[in-house]
């Protein structure tokens, strides 16, 4: 199990990871902060994005939020390698 803090940004242009605000990995969706569909966004970008299933994804604080807590189960060894790269990327 591994606890991700991100930062994110609905309603935006395109959606995109990379980058970091504050230590926390920066998400970017095009979806609107309404009735949790950007919360639906960030999950899906996300599994995409690291290769995991939406179901291995769980929002564990910041429902309302721009910064959130993620907690992903079943995380494969290299998870942490991959999100530091992730935070590297200019956004």
């Amino acid at each position: 199990m591994v606890r991700l803090p991100i930062h994110v940004t609905a309603s935006a242009r395109r959606n995109h990871v990379g980058g970091q605000h504050d230590g926390a990995l920066r998400v970017r969706v095009t979806a609107v902060a309404d009735k949790g569909k950007a919360n639906k966004a960030i999950m899906k970008l996300l599994a995409k994005t690291l290769g995991l299933s939406i179901s291995q994804f769980e929002i564990i604080s910041g429902h309302t939020n721009r910064r959130k807590v993620l907690e992903i189960h079943e995380a494969p060894d290299n998870l942490a390698a991959t999100i530091e790269q992730l935070q590297q990327l200019e956004s």
